[in-house]
C-alpha cells in the first residue's frame, strides 16, 4: 500500500525527537528543531530569551484557534543508568501538533483566523504552561485543544476520548532538620526516621469528602548514610497529593502543612517544606468536546469514540482554562494501546496512532475556525 510523503515526515518528526529527549527547562535543541520546521511550512515564529519553547502561527487575525504540544522529558533510570526518556509520550504530542502544519501547508486554503501553534516546555513540573501564560501566548485565543497518549486501561487502541478530565495535583517537599546521635545514646537526640513515621501516621489520618477521589502519599524518604550506628537527625522528604477538584487540593495542603507543623512541635525538631509546584483539574469545555467527538468520529469511525476520561493524574494544560476562564478548551484522550504504563521506563504503545491523532487534531482545528466564522456572520 502507498503510504503518505507527509505521514513519513511525521514518523521521522517522531523518531527524531524519540531519540533526543530533553528534560524540563531544557529543551533547547527540541526547541531549535521545531522552530526549524515551522519556520520552513512558512510560520510567524515566537521564541523567549528567559525559557525554551516556540510558538508557530498561520494564517493571520481572528478567530485565534490554538493547539498545544508539551515537549519535556522525563528523568528516569533505564536499563540501570538515569537519563532523559520520553516515557509520557511527548514525543509523539510534538510529533501529532507538527503533522497538523505539515498536512495544512498542502491545503489550497484556510478558513479565515490564525492557528497558534504553542510548544510549551516543563509540563512536567507543571510550571511551562504559567510561563507561557506569562508570556501571553493564549491572550486573544477562543478555544484551545491538545492531545495525550491514554493507558490501554483508560482508552483502547484505535480509539479516542473528546476529553481527559484529570484532577489537581500538588507537590511538597521538606527536610527534618535535626542533629546526628550515636546509636547507643538516642536520648541525646531526636530520629528523623521516628519523625517521618510519626508524619506518615499523620498524612494516612487526613481525610477529605469520600465522593471526591483523593490522596497523599510519601514519594521519598531519604535519612541516614552508611554508619549504622549513627542516629540521623536529618532526612529530606517529598509528599505528593492529588484530588479531583482544586478546592480539595487547598483543603488537603492546608492539613498537610498543619501535620507538619504538628510533628515538629512534638518532637521540637524543625521541619521546612518547600511547597512545590501545582496543577488544576480539567475544565473542559462542552462544545469543543463536541467538535473534537465529530473529528474522531470521522478518523475513526463513530464507533470509536470513546466517553471522556476520568483520571487520577495530572495535566499543566488545565492551567490555561485555569487562568483564562472564557477559554475553550479540550485534550484528546488517544488510545494507542499504550503499556504497562505512563512515566513507566519501558512504555510502550502504537505508533500507528500517530497520524491518525494528527488528522483528528486538524479536523478539530478546522472545524473550530469554520464554527467561529459562522459565529461572527
Amino acid at each position: 500500500m502507498k503510504t503518505d510523503p507527509i505521514d513519513n515526515k511525521i514518523m521521522n518528526i517522531f523518531e527524531h525527537l524519540h531519540n533526543h529527549p530533553e528534560i524540563s527547562w531544557h529543551e533547547t535543541e527540541t526547541t531549535n528543531y521545531i522552530k526549524q520546521i515551522l519556520e520552513n511550512h512558512g510560520c510567524k515564529i515566537t521564541t523567549f530569551d528567559d525559557c525554551t519553547g516556540v510558538i508557530g502561527e498561520i494564517g493571520n487575525g481572528d478567530p485565534v484557534v490554538a493547539v498545544r504540544a508539551d515537549m519535556d522529558a522525563l528523568w528516569q533510570e533505564v536499563n540501570g543508568r538515569f537519563c532523559a526518556n520520553h516515557s509520557c509520550g511527548h514525543d509523539s504530542h510534538m510529533s501529532m501538533v507538527l503533522g497538523v502544519l505539515l498536512k495544512i501547508s498542502e491545503m489550497d486554503s484556510l478558513p479565515q483566523g490564525t492557528i497558534r501553534f504553542i510548544f510549551q516546555p516543563a509540563e512536567e513540573k507543571g510550571t511551562g504552561a504559567l510561563k507561557m501564560i506569562e508570556k501571553g501566548v493564549i491572550d486573544d485565543v477562543s478555544y484551545m485543544y491538545g492531545v495525550h497518549l491514554r493507558p490501554v486501561h483508560e482508552v483502547k487502541d484505535n480509539m479516542a476520548a473528546p476529553a481527559i478530565l484529570h484532577g489537581a495535583g500538588q507537590h511538597i517537599s521538606g527536610e527534618i532538620k535535626g542533629e546526628d546521635t550515636h546509636g547507643a545514646r538516642p536520648h541525646l537526640g531526636v530520629n528523623a526516621i521516628e519523625v517521618g513515621a510519626e508524619l506518615l501516621q499523620k498524612l494516612n489520618h487526613i481525610h477529605a469528602d469520600p465522593q471526591v477521589p483523593h490522596s497523599i502519599k510519601f514519594t521519598k524518604f531519604q535519612a541516614g548514610g552508611e554508619s549504622s550506628n549513627v542516629i540521623p537527625g536529618s532526612a529530606a522528604f517529598s509528599i505528593d497529593i492529588r484530588a479531583q477538584r482544586n478546592d480539595v487540593i487547598d483543603e488537603l495542603a492546608s492539613k498537610v502543612k498543619q501535620s507538619v507543623q504538628s510533628v515538629s512541635a512534638f518532637y521540637n525538631v524543625p521541619i521546612e517544606l518547600d511547597i512545590g509546584s501545582a496543577t488544576a483539574s480539567a475544565n473542559s469545555d462542552k462544545n469543543a468536546q463536541k467538535i473534537m467527538s465529530e473529528s474522531i468520529g470521522e478518523v475513526l469511525g463513530e464507533e470509536n469514540i470513546a466517553p471522556p476520561v476520568v483520571t487520577s493524574g495530572s495535566e499543566d494544560f488545565h492551567f490555561y482554562t485555569f487562568k483564562k476562564p472564557d477559554l475553550k478548551a479540550t485534550l484528546l484522550g488517544l488510545g494507542c494501546d499504550l503499556k504497562p504504563g505512563l512515566h513507566h521506563p519501558y512504555m510502550t504503545f502504537n505508533h500507528d496512532m500517530i497520524v491518525p491523532g494528527s488528522e483528528i487534531l486538524l479536523k478539530t482545528v478546522l472545524k473550530t475556525l469554520t464554527h467561529l466564522n459562522k459565529k461572527g456572520d
